[in-house]
């Protein structure tokens, strides 16, 4: 079957198919009299076996070994479930940096006005400029913060 048909079949691009072909995790289907590449059953099972574990996450190096390990009928399981076991790993991982990241992103959103200011909390925190900042008014000079220089500091 040709390129289009085998994506069809695959849910892969041809575009993606021709790219894995160039990085070697698939290998070049045989060329027709015609130079149109010639696919079989079995690279359709290998571009949907591909296509399924990038939907899961598993990168380029993950999928070679995946492969390789379908392909050895006599390959010992534990192989296989160390592959996966480190990728849940690492999803998790991602998943806890961006639950920071939303958390962080909510607490400045929450701490901007939203208003005709310029003073904007999420674009401060996005400069790395934190409450560290120097203040660019010395104290009680600023129209909305209050001087309280001169009270005692119990009153503060």
């Amino acid at each position: 079957m040709r390129i289009g048909e085998a994506a069809a079949r695959s849910g892969v691009s041809a575009k993606m198919i021709r790219h894995y072909e160039g990085i070697g995790l698939l290998a070049p289907a045989p060329r027709r009299d015609n130079s149109y590449r010639d696919f079989d059953a079995r690279d359709v099972h290998d571009l949907t076996f591909i296509r399924r574990a990038r939907d899961l996450g598993f990168s380029i190096e993950e999928i070679a070994r995946l492969l390789a390990l379908w392909r050895d009928r006599d390959r010992p399981s534990r192989e296989v479930k160390e592959i996966a076991q480190a990728h849940i790993a690492d999803l998790e991982a991602r998943i806890a940096r961006m639950q920071e990241m939303v958390a962080t992103l909510r607490h400045l959103s929450k701490a901007c006005a939203g208003d005709e200011r310029p003073d904007c909390p999420i674009l401060t925190g996005l400069a790395g400029e934190n409450e560290r900042r120097p203040a660019p008014h010395p104290p009680g000079s600023h129209p909305r913060e209050p001087d309280h220089r001169d009270q005692p500091a119990d009153q503060r």
